[in-house]
């Protein structure tokens, strides 16, 4: 497998957690989901996923 390959599915992870949790989701749960799922998974949490209420608020 290459290592470029394998670099940016990790990296593309990070950025899915870090998006999970300012929208006040588990970062943790979207790391690994986003590792089995990759850009799938970016999708379903940028359409789907809204902001909880109470949650992290950008201001």
């Amino acid at each position: 497998m290459d290592r470029g390959y394998v670099a940016g599915w990790g990296t593309l992870a990070l950025l899915n957690a870090g998006l999970a949790q300012g929208k006040g989701r588990s970062g943790l749960n979207w790391f690994l989901i986003s590792l089995l799922l990759g850009p799938i998974a970016t999708f379903l949490l940028v359409a789907f996923a809204h902001r909880l209420p109470g949650g992290p608020r950008s201001e």
